[in-house]
């Protein structure tokens, strides 16, 4: 029920694909504040527009605005439980490249036995990647499992590019919350399983 609210919370307020992709990059970047100068760049939109946006969702309360001198920065609602439930659900809707479709298909067969899954580095970005990067969380108690399901994949040769996993547990995600490393796995990556977990990391990882 929670959910649909959301859902009809989303409809309602109406939200544009680019205000969209403003919140989805500053609520993975945890640990930085963006003046809108800062999101034109990153993001290739016009200035004025990345302005306007930043302040439409402030208004919106999912974003937080907050005025340093002459600039104004702005960072995810990260304290509004309704903001990330909303994260939550389009964090659900994010689509993967096509070219990717074959290992989303294969990666699904962990679903059962991992908390958390993600897809990082050249893959989500080009076609012209040399191998797939895969994070994946899970309970140490899992790990026969996670091997057994590793070697099926690679043995059904579906898969053309070799997969490189990094596998870490919950709380080897808080220990390197400080990693650079770690903290543009979580912000430059694409999430296959459970976007609720990786809500609840950001949180966590953001104190």
């Amino acid at each position: 029920m929670y959910v649909i609210r959301i859902h009809m919370a989303v409809k309602n307020i109406q939200f544009t694909k680019i205000e969209i992709q403003i919140a989805k990059y500053l609520f993975k970047h945890y640990k930085d504040r963006y003046n809108p100068r800062q999101l034109s760049k990153i993001l290739k939109i016009n200035h004025a527009h990345a302005n306007k946006l930043c302040n439409l969702l402030a208004g919106k309360k999912l974003l937080a605005r907050e005025e340093i001198g002459n600039s104004v920065f702005f960072s995810y609602e990260y304290n509004n439980k309704l903001a990330i439930k909303f994260m939550e659900y389009m964090l659900s809707l994010e689509e993967f490249p096509k070219w990717l479709s074959v290992l989303l298909h294969n990666l699904k067969k962990f679903k059962d036995c991992i908390e958390m899954g993600l897809v990082f580095g050249s893959s989500i970005n080009t076609k012209d990647f040399n191998d797939v990067d895969v994070l994946l969380m899970y309970d140490k108690k899992k790990s026969k499992v996670i091997k057994r399901i590793k070697d099926d994949i690679r043995k059904s040769e579906l898969i053309e590019k070799p997969i490189r996993y990094t596998e870490i547990t919950e709380k080897d995600a808080l220990l390197n919350k400080g990693d650079k490393i770690f903290y543009n796995i979580l912000s430059e990556s694409l999430i296959f399983h459970n976007p609720e977990k990786y809500a609840e990391v950001i949180k966590k990882c953001r104190k």
